[in-house]
């Protein structure tokens, strides 16, 4: 079974859309959280892709990946945080009520 660097740009793309669909249309912070989750596994996707059909150092999108990975983690870290945060100041998760966390 051959596969083809068009399906995972076309696999990448969906995670993309969905991930920026999601960003854009939810206000709790879990739903929002998880699609820049989306967006980041369509980002190493991409580099997993063009790392096997393109480049001849197979290493180099490996390690671009485990940095998103590495990203990612730290993005979870701080946006569940803030959730908790949030949860424990206005019990609720909505991304509207945030307006006073300043400073």
């Amino acid at each position: 079974m051959s596969q083809a660097l068009g399906s995972y740009l076309f696999l990448s793309s969906c995670l993309l859309a969905m991930g920026v669909f999601g960003l854009l249309l939810r206000r709790n912070l879990i739903a929002i959280l998880i699609s820049l989750e989306l967006i980041l596994n369509s980002a190493s996707v991409n580099f997993l892709a063009f790392n096997k059909f393109c480049l001849l150092n197979k290493t180099a999108g490996q390690v671009i990946v485990i940095f998103i990975i590495a990203l990612a983690a730290a993005e979870v870290c701080i946006g569940l945080s803030l959730v908790l945060l949030l949860y424990k100041r206005k019990n609720t998760i909505n991304i509207e009520e945030a307006t006073d966390l300043k400073g």
